[in-house]
């Protein structure tokens, strides 16, 4: 996140101008109580511009479980996360709210609650719902279950352009989507929230990949209803250019232009769970190369070095988003945690996302 120096001396410029307002005045904060948290620290994370959660504080629990955190704003609506040893629990902020959590370690990543402001209220609702079906049917029953997407569809749809609205589209719980855009009815929803960022929040990052996921997808299963209301242009594949390791400029429109299905694919060398990701598309790089597969993998490495040395021997393109290009390439794809990874067709759309890799040559062969 590219935020806190801006806010910072917008902040401060702010304190100067007003000297009767407090800089404290121009934050949020989060308060609670985490149970069997005493005397244990939290970890606040926010999602930066290279699609990783980083940390922005360290929270003490006090010896009363209460905990109390104030953040300068980020400049738009962002969700956060408290982390506590491998779980984390989220919560949505605005503006300068204070949001309320009270969580229990028993359960500390499906069993907390918020309050304190309206956007906290409805993720309250959302996570109510969810994990009412979760006890009763598992995990898998979140995607089909009739009532909980009726009801959350009304909770979308009272605010569409709201972070929650975005949040919840993109949810998973376990491995299972509560949104999928192969899903005419799901994907009515997504070209709703599109549609309304595209009206209200036409600058925000998310924006573009909102409009241009429900596009690709709306054409890739016939999606034609009378409802669709989108407001935006068709919106082609977004460019990416960059060098590869023969210091060779490789387009990503050029290369999808040439008819192949593609693997787009962001991923840091460095990070633990690198090779095993590369493992997995070099099993579907060597099993669909002559039926016409290739992969385009951006890695954003911050070490040039690490990253000549990681794909000297990977037979795919593979180019470098060094530090300087910055979190362009990756906000046009609205990536938020690494790997990540997309699916283009035969035409030169992007069609699908896949968070699961295991997921990925099954979604790789309905374009072969």
């Amino acid at each position: 996140m590219k935020t806190s120096v801006r806010n910072l001396a917008i902040a401060a410029g702010t304190c100067m101008i007003a000297a009767l307002s407090s800089c404290s005045d121009k934050k949020w904060q989060a308060e609670g109580t985490v149970t069997g948290a005493e005397g244990k620290e939290l970890i606040l994370e926010a999602p930066n511009n290279f699609g990783q959660w980083y940390a922005l504080d360290t929270v003490k629990v006090n010896s009363d479980g209460k905990f109390k955190t104030r953040q300068i704003p980020a400049g738009h609506p962002e969700v956060y996360r408290l982390t506590l040893g491998k779980e984390s629990l989220y919560f949505p902020i605005d503006s300068t709210e204070t949001v309320t959590i009270t969580a229990d370690t028993s359960a500390y990543s499906n069993g907390y609650k918020l309050a304190g402001s309206t956007s906290a209220e409805k993720m309250q609702q959302i996570n109510d719902l969810i994990y009412k079906v979760v006890a009763g049917q598992g995990e898998q029953a979140v995607a089909y279950d009739p009532e909980l997407k009726r009801a959350l569809a009304q909770l979308i749809l009272s605010d569409p352009s709201g972070i929650v609205a975005y949040y919840t589209l993109f949810r998973r719980v376990g491995d299972t989507p509560l949104f999928n855009p192969e899903d005419r009815s799901d994907l009515k929803m997504i070209g709703a929230v599109a549609n309304a960022f595209v009206s209200k929040r036409p600058n925000d990052p998310r924006t573009d990949y909102l409009s241009q996921l429900y596009l690709s997808s709306r054409r890739s299963n016939g999606l034609r209803a009378a409802t669709d209301t989108i407001v935006a242009n068709e919106i082609t594949l977004p460019e990416i250019s960059l060098l590869d390791r023969n210091g060779k400029e490789r387009s990503l429109t050029e290369e999808a232009a040439k008819g192949k299905v593609m693997i787009l694919n962001f991923t840091a060398y460095g990070a633990e769970n690198s090779p095993a990701i590369n493992l997995e598309l070099a099993k579907i790089y060597d099993a669909n190369k002559n039926a016409g597969i290739e992969i385009y993998q951006v890695s954003v490495d911050n070490d040039e070095f690490v990253w000549r040395q990681a794909a000297a021997n990977i037979p795919w393109i593979a180019v470098f988003n060094s530090p300087k290009h910055g979190a362009t390439n990756l906000m046009k794809y609205n990536v938020t945690n690494l790997p990540a990874t997309f699916v283009i067709n035969r035409r030169g759309e992007l069609v699908e996302r896949v968070d699961n890799i295991t997921q990925l040559s099954s979604a790789v062969a309905r374009y072969l």
